[in-house]
């Protein structure tokens, strides 16, 4: 049997947005003429199902949170008990970001702030739908820093439209230059709802650019003083993002707030897509599902090879009761063999050696593994 754990993490879902970036298929919108309801509801939620465990991490993504006024958000954060050390997360869009406000999360015990730059390109910014201009970077995160923020995190995206090696090299250096914690690189994807899906851009790099954008990634943070601790993470030492590593161990979490997925007593639910759903009902789910030993095995698998240490086999065995290298003796050898996985003295991992790298073909890989479960 797996062990069980207590939730020790909570998400916060804040769906407003003053503006739909293109490529985004989350679920957020202009829905500010309802906030004050969904404050309520949010909050009735969270005493419905909050039962007081000291928290490790609190995240409020959307979305933009920072759409959210300080007394806003400080009900929010006033519902939970955090422990002494926690990491307290935020997401900000560069343009909402002003020295009160940073004073203001500061105060409120936020000691951590995720900030979507995307790019340092201003004609890229304008086609993917951004709300901001580069020069709104580097003063957000100066306005961050002078908050007493020690913990920054910067988003990029890499193959965006018109997007080149040499321009995404650019934006990525100008991140290592502001000094950040913590780097978050991802390739864009075009899924269903978003603007891009209805209106495909012509202009994208194509799969091998992108790739040597990933692999280029990789080095050249690495000879900056990252470590490359996730698939698309990249932090200083200490640094790494304690609340997704939640996810990517398989622990429990809290989910509040619109469309917010958690996992709790071993079941993974969602709420409601729906915003007038949500708001007439905030404690209902739409989604909740018991996982079968199999289905955690998979997800013990499929998240663990996305962090850079791997997997530890012993602890599968030990869960599970399965012997991992014969259960798997296929899919191992296949890619051993090419290179793309590698053997640790605790298990298995996906290579990141740039002409073998395994966090290339992640997707390809790990349906292999669930084929064999």
């Amino acid at each position: 049997m797996v062990q069980k754990f207590n939730p020790e993490s909570a998400y916060i879902h804040i769906p407003f947005c003053r503006g739909k970036c293109n490529y985004c298929s989350f679920v957020s919108g202009d829905y500010f003429d309802k906030k004050t309801g969904y404050l309520y509801s949010l909050l009735k939620e969270i005493d419905y199902y909050y039962s007081d465990e000291p928290l490790k991490t609190l995240y409020l993504g959307g979305g933009t949170p920072s759409c959210m006024d300080l007394e806003e958000i400080k009900k929010i954060v006033s519902k939970f008990r955090l422990e002494d050390n926690a990491e307290v997360t935020i997401e900000v869009n560069p343009n909402d970001v002003t020295p009160e406000y940073m004073n203001g999360l500061f105060d409120l015990g936020f000691n951590r702030v995720s900030m979507g730059a995307q790019s340092f390109d201003d004609n890229i910014l304008k086609l993917i739908g951004r709300r901001h201009t580069s020069s709104e970077i580097y003063s957000a995160v100066e306005n961050t820093r002078n908050a007493g923020f020690k913990n920054i995190s910067l988003d990029l995206i890499y193959g965006l439209p018109t997007q080149t090696l040499k321009g995404f090299e650019h934006d990525l250096t100008e991140v290592i230059n502001l000094d950040v914690e913590h780097i978050s690189l991802y390739g864009l994807k075009i899924d269903e709802g978003c603007y891009f899906y209805k209106n495909p851009p012509t202009n994208l790099p194509d799969d091998d650019v992108q790739a040597d954008m990933y692999i280029m990634a990789g080095e050249l943070t690495g000879k900056n003083g990252y470590e490359h601790y996730e698939v698309s993470n990249y932090s200083k030492s200490g640094y790494n993002s304690k609340h997704n590593s939640n996810y990517w161990e398989c622990k429990e979490y809290y989910g509040f707030g619109l469309a917010a997925h958690g996992y709790v007593d071993g079941v993974r639910y969602s709420n409601t897509s729906s915003i007038d759903e949500y708001l007439n009902s905030p404690v209902d789910r739409e989604f909740g599902k018991f996982l079968t030993e199999k289905e955690k095995l998979e997800e013990r698998i499929f998240l663990g090879l996305r962090l850079a240490k791997g997997i530890n086999i012993d602890e599968i065995n030990t869960d599970f009761n399965i012997d991992f290298r014969t259960k798997y003796k296929d899919v191992l050898n296949k890619y051993l063999k090419t290179g793309h996985l590698e053997e640790t003295k605790i298990g298995y991992k996906l290579s990141d050696n740039p002409k073998t790298n395994g966090f290339l073909l992640s997707n390809v890989i790990l349906a292999d593994f669930m084929e064999d479960s």
